[in-house]
C-alpha cells in the first residue's frame, strides 16, 4: 500500500499508541484525521503535528450523536484504537466503562461501512485469550491465534469487548466484503506510556523513590512486554497485508517475570529499596505470552527491540520528562484508574 496522500482516521490518535501510530503514518505521507476525547490521550503527544497543520484534530467522543459519521467523511483507512481502557487495576476493578466499548466499536464499524471506508484495522488485545490457559506461571506457554475459540473465556469486560469486535470485523468481511484486520497487542510499553500500565508504574515508583517498593502479586507473573515501535510497525503491516479479518498477535516471545522486570528497573535507575509484595492487589493472568509466528508468516514482522533495551529507552524518557511531585500526586490514583 502506498500511504502517500491516503486519507486515514486514527481514533484515539492522541493516546500513547495512537500518537506513535500517527507519527509513523505521517512519516509515510498519509493524510491523518484524529478523533480523541482526551480522556486518556494528551494533546502534547501530537502537538508538533498540530502546530505544523499535518493532522486534522477533532476533540470529541465518538459515542456522541453524529460524531462518528462526520469523522468517516472521505476516509479510506480507519485505525480504530479509541477505547475505554486502563491497566490491570482498571481492567479488574471497573467493568461498566470497558463495557461501553461494545457500543463504541459497533458504531465505528457500522459508520465505516456506511461511508464506504476501504479498510478497518482494529487494536485488539491479548485479553481475548482464555483465562484458563494462563493460570500456571511455571508452564512454558505461547498463545497462538487459534486458541481464541469456544468456549470463550476472555479477560473481564475489556477482553470480551475486544473479542466481540474481532468477531464483528470477520463477519463484516465475510458478509459485506469490507477489508478488515485485528492486531492483538501484548502489554505495550514505551515513551508516552502512562502510569496505569505495569512498566510505566514500575518506573514511576523508582522515579519517586518509593520504599518499600510495591509489587502486585508475588512477582512470578509472566509477561511479554512489547515496545511501542514494534507495535506500530506491525499495525501498519497488518493494514497493508491483511484483508479478511484475520487477527494476529503482536508481541515478543520473551518470557519476563514481573519481579525480574522490577529488578531491571531498580538496577538501571539505581534505586535501592525493600520489595513489598501485594497479593491483595489485581494481578491478571499469571502466564500471558504471545506466539508471533503467524505475524512473521503473514506480515514478515518480528519484534526488533528486546525488553531490556526498550526498558532503558523508556526509563530515560520518563526521567527526562516527568516532575517528581506531580507523579507523587497522581500515582496512587493512576494505578487503578484511567
Amino acid at each position: 500500500m502506498d500511504w502517500k496522500n491516503t486519507s486515514v482516521l486514527v481514533t484515539g490518535g492522541a493516546s500513547f499508541i495512537g500518537s506513535h501510530l500517527t507519527d509513523a503514518l505521517i512519516a509515510r505521507g498519509a493524510k491523518v484525521r484524529i478523533v480523541d476525547d482526551l480522556s486518556s490521550g494528551r494533546l502534547e503527544n501530537i502537538q508538533e503535528h498540530l502546530a505544523s497543520g499535518r493532522v486534522e484534530f477533532i476533540q470529541a467522543d465518538l459515542r456522541e450523536p453524529g460524531i462518528t459519521r462526520a469523522a468517516m467523511k472521505d476516509i479510506q483507512v480507519v485505525f480504530h484504537l479509541a477505547a475505554d481502557h486502563g491497566g490491570r487495576g482498571y481492567v479488574d476493578l471497573h467493568q461498566a466503562g470497558p463495557a461501553s466499548n461494545l457500543f463504541l466499536d459497533g458504531l465505528v464499524f457500522w459508520e465505516a461501512r456506511r461511508a464506504g471506508v476501504e479498510k478497518v484495522v482494529f487494536a485488539s488485545s491479548g485479553c481475548v485469550y482464555p483465562n484458563f490457559l494462563q493460570s500456571d506461571p511455571d508452564k512454558e506457554i505461547y498463545l497462538t491465534e487459534d486458541l481464541v475459540k469456544p468456549p470463550y473465556d476472555a479477560d473481564n469486560m475489556y477482553g470480551w469487548a475486544k473479542l466481540m469486535a474481532e468477531l464483528t470485523l470477520r463477519a463484516y468481511h465475510r458478509e459485506y466484503g469490507m477489508k478488515t484486520a485485528s492486531c492483538r497487542y501484548f502489554t505495550v510499553y514505551g515513551p508516552r506510556g502512562v502510569e496505569n500500565h505495569a512498566v510505566i508504574a514500575m518506573i514511576a515508583k523508582a522515579f519517586i523513590g518509593q520504599n518499600p517498593f510495591e509489587v502486585w502479586g508475588d512477582g512470578t507473573q509472566v509477561r511479554n512486554w512489547t515496545y511501542i515501535d514494534d507495535i506500530v510497525r506491525g499495525t501498519i503491516l497488518a493494514a497493508e497485508k491483511i484483508d479478511d479479518g484475520t487477527a494476529v498477535n503482536l508481541g515478543t516471545m520473551e518470557r519476563v517475570r514481573v519481579i525480574d522486570a522490577v529488578q531491571m528497573v531498580l538496577e538501571y535507575t539505581g534505586h535501592k529499596a525493600e520489595i513489598l509484595f501485594r497479593p491483595d492487589m489485581p494481578v491478571g493472568p499469571l502466564n500471558r505470552v504471545a506466539d508471533n509466528s503467524l505475524a512473521k508468516k503473514l506480515l514478515g514482522w518480528e519484534p526488533q527491540v528486546p525488553f531490556r533495551e526498550g526498558l532503558k529507552r523508556t526509563i530515560d524518557w520518563y526521567f527526562a520528562t516527568k516532575d517528581r511531585e506531580q507523579v507523587r500526586r497522581i500515582l496512587g490514583r493512576m494505578l487503578t484508574e484511567r
